[in-house]
């Protein structure tokens, strides 16, 4: 089935129009006329629509479910895609599950997650993820390019498997939601680009003057170079306008190319 989505307020930076897309309720529905030729988008947490998108498609609440199976000092969870990451830290926090609790601080669900293989500090989503739920079945780790802030995955991606152990540690995400407090507030992709090697992403952005600069309703933060901020009703192109003169500026000033973490659509 097809649902209109209001892109001003399912994304976190508060940008787009209202489009239609295509609701994935089971398997059969990626072979259909519908689906064929869609990108499939997640929690919308680090998306910017134009105002001509392609064809979008979006899971049901079918794909939103937590299987837990705990086998001697091992347990194993199988995740839907559409999941939440604040209902996987919850589940991994009631049920004393180890290596989830960096959850707690990035918003998403699991099949975006796994797409960008999101993480913070040391830890990222594939650490201890086993296998991946692809159209075509389920396709194990080693098969698949994770990286820093990357996969490699061009295809739907219905759910995931997980290897971990119980021990779940609070003061990890206590930790790290200490270390974010500082964080700007307001609508934003979070980071909004990945820090090169060797790095800072902010920093670099500070150093060629951008640090508060705005275009349009868009500015990079005051408090965070990184962070790009929707303050007054900004509009796609004041987001991509911003996003590449800090892609030029950088490369001008430092020879360091700036890769978006932002899925420009």
């Amino acid at each position: 089935m097809t649902r209109l989505v209001d892109f001003s307020k399912f994304t976190s930076v508060k940008i787009g129009g209202v489009h239609e897309i295509f609701e994935v309720n089971n398997i059969e529905d990626l072979n259909s006329p519908e689906f064929l030729g869609s990108v499939m988008i997640g929690g919308g947490n680090n998306l910017l629509i134009s105002p001509n998108p392609p064809k979008m498609a979006i899971l049901g609440k079918s794909f939103d479910y937590i299987n837990f199976n705990p086998l001697g000092e091992k347990i194993y969870l199988e995740i839907g895609a559409a999941t939440k990451s604040a209902k996987i830290y919850n589940f991994a926090k009631q049920n004393n599950i180890a290596h989830l609790e960096f959850l707690k601080n990035i918003p998403g669900t699991l099949g975006g997650l796994i797409k960008m293989n999101a993480g913070l500090l040391k830890f990222s989503i594939s650490d201890n993820l086993t296998h991946v739920r692809l159209a075509r079945g389920w396709v194990g780790k080693e098969e698949i390019s994770f990286s820093y802030r990357h996969s490699g995955i061009d295809e739907a991606i219905l759910g995931a498997k997980f290897e971990l152990r119980s021990g779940f540690d609070a003061s990890i995400s206590d930790a790290i939601s200490a270390k974010r407090e500082n964080q700007p507030k307001g609508a934003s992709f979070g980071s909004c680009f990945v820090n090169p090697d060797g790095h800072f992403a902010g920093a670099l952005i500070e150093a060629v003057g951008l640090k508060g600069y705005a275009i349009g309703g868009a500015k990079f933060s005051e408090e965070h170079a990184n962070f790009l901020i929707n303050f007054n009703h900004a509009s796609f192109e004041d987001a991509t306008s911003l996003i590449n003169l800090a892609k030029a500026r950088v490369e001008e000033k430092f020879g360091v190319k700036l890769k978006s973490e932002v899925c420009i659509l």
